[in-house]
C-alpha cells in the first residue's frame, strides 16, 4: 500500500507540474483560469507507468476484460494500463472510440479486438469537466457493441459537474485526483 501511496504522491507532483495559468477555453467550451494538460504527463515515460498502475489497481478487483476510451487523451492511457495489467499476469484488451465513425474501410467507432456483448470494460479519460466527451464515446461505442460499462476512470476531475453528468448517465465514476488536490 505504501507502494501506491508513494506511486500517488509522484504522479501528483508530475501532473501538478503541468498546470498553466489561463484563460484558456476546454473542450467543453467552458473558459477556464487554469489548464490541465494531461497529455504532458500521459505522455511522458514515468507519468505513463505511474497512471498505468494505479488506474490497473483500480480496475483488478472489477475484474474487467478490456479498457479503452476517446481517442486522443484516452490514447496513451489505454496503452499504460495494457502494459501494467500484462505485467501482473493479468492482461487485458485495449479499446479507443473515434469522435465520429471512420470515413472509409470498416467505417467503425471502435478500434481493437472485438468485445463481446456483457463484457466488463472501464473508460479511461485524462482531465474531466462536463463529463461529455466520455458519454460521447460511449454512445459512439454503444453502436458497434453492447458493453457492460463498469467504471468511468480519469485522470483530473476538474469537479465541473463530470461526475454528477456521469452518474445521471448511469455509470459509476471515479478520479485519482480533483482539482482540489491541486489547491484550485
Amino acid at each position: 500500500m505504501t507502494d501506491i501511496k508513494a506511486a500517488r504522491e509522484e504522479l501528483k507532483k508530475l501532473i501538478g507540474a503541468t498546470i498553466a495559468e489561463g484563460p484558456v477555453k476546454l473542450a467543453s467550451g467552458k473558459v477556464s483560469n487554469f489548464y490541465i494538460d494531461g497529455r504532458l504527463t500521459t505522455l511522458s515515460g514515468r507519468g505513463l507507468e505511474l497512471i498505468g498502475r494505479l488506474l490497473f489497481e483500480r480496475m483488478k478487483p472489477l475484474e474487467i476484460s478490456a479498457v479503452g476510451g476517446p481517442t486522443m487523451g484516452a490514447d496513451p492511457i489505454v496503452g499504460g494500463v495494457l502494459v501494467e495489467s500484462a505485467k501482473q499476469g493479468k492482461p487485458l484488451n485495449g479499446f479507443l472510440i473515434r469522435k465520429e465513425p471512420k470515413g472509409h474501410g470498416m467505417q467503425r467507432w471502435v478500434e481493437g479486438p472485438d468485445i463481446p456483448d456483457g463484457a466488463r470494460v472501464a473508460i479511461v479519460e485524462d482531465v474531466v469537466t462536463t463529463g461529455g466527451s466520455a458519454i460521447k464515446a460511449i454512445e459512439g461505442m454503444r453502436t458497434q457493441y453492447k458493453p457492460n460499462i463498469v467504471r468511468v476512470y480519469a485522470i483530473v476531475d476538474r469537479m465541473e459537474g463530470a461526475a454528477e453528468a456521469l452518474k445521471a448517465a448511469g455509470f459509476a465514476f471515479e478520479a485519482l485526483f480533483t482539482k482540489a488536490d491541486f489547491g484550485r
